[in-house]
C-alpha cells in the first residue's frame, strides 16, 4: 500500500489506559454471562436481566423492563431509571457512560453509541462521550444516538432517526439528523 494515501493506519490503533474501566478478565466474564445467561434469558426473567446488570456495576432502577435481545457493552457505565423499559435488539454501546432517565422508553433496534473514532489521526483514535436520555423520554424504533448528546426530558425521537446533537425537552423530534418538529402534547394522569 502507498503510504501517501493512507486515511489510516489501524497498525497504530491503541485505546487509552484504563478506557474500558474494568480489567480485561472481568470484560470477558461479562460478555460470557450476557451470552450465557441474559440473552437466553426468558422474555419474563426482568429481574434476574437487571440483577446480572447490577452484579457487574449498572445502576438500575425498580420496575426496569429490559428485553433478552439488549445488548450492553460495559455495565458499570450505565445508568437505568425507575419504570424505563429497553425493548428487542437495543445496543447500549457503553464505551462512555450511558444514563437513561426514569419512565424511558428505548424501543427495538435502537442503537446508543457512546464513542466514536477520530477520523482525523491517522491512528483512528477512539473518543468517548456520554448519552444523557432525560426522563419520560422516547426513542422509537431503530433510532441511533451518538455520543456527547441530551434528550430531554418528555422528548419523543421518530422511528429510524439520528441524533447527532441534543434534543430539546418536550418536542416530538425526527429526521436524519433530528431535529423538533413540533411540541409533545401532555397527557394529565388520574
Amino acid at each position: 500500500m502507498d503510504k501517501n494515501l493512507a486515511y489510516q493506519d489501524l497498525s497504530r490503533f491503541r485505546l487509552p489506559d484504563g478506557f474500558r474501566g474494568r480489567p480485561a478478565w472481568l470484560i470477558q466474564l461479562w460478555w460470557f454471562v450476557q451470552a450465557v445467561l441474559f440473552h437466553s434469558s426468558p422474555q419474563v426473567f426482568f429481574g434476574w436481566r437487571c440483577f446480572l446488570l447490577r452484579l457487574f456495576g449498572a445502576q438500575i432502577g425498580k420496575g426496569v423492563l429490559i428485553r433478552p435481545s439488549t445488548s450492553v457493552t460495559y455495565p458499570w457505565k450505565v445508568t437505568i431509571g425507575d419504570y424505563s423499559w429497553i425493548g428487542d435488539d437495543v445496543v447500549l454501546y457503553s464505551l462512555s457512560e450511558i444514563n437513561i432517565g426514569c419512565h424511558t422508553v428505548i424501543s427495538q433496534r435502537s442503537y446508543l453509541c457512546a464513542a466514536y473514532h477520530d477520523y482525523t489521526r491517522p491512528t483512528f483514535d477512539m473518543v468517548a462521550g456520554p448519552i444523557t436520555i432525560d426522563d419520560q423520554v422516547w426513542i422509537a424504533a431503530d433510532v441511533f444516538v451518538g455520543p456527547n448528546v441530551t434528550v430531554g426530558a418528555g422528548c419523543l425521537v421518530g422511528a429510524r432517526s439520528t441524533v447527532f446533537h441534543n434534543l430539546p425537552a418536550g418536542m416530538v423530534c425526527y429526521g436524519s439528523p433530528a431535529i423538533p418538529v413540533k411540541s409533545r402534547p401532555k397527557i394529565t394522569i388520574a
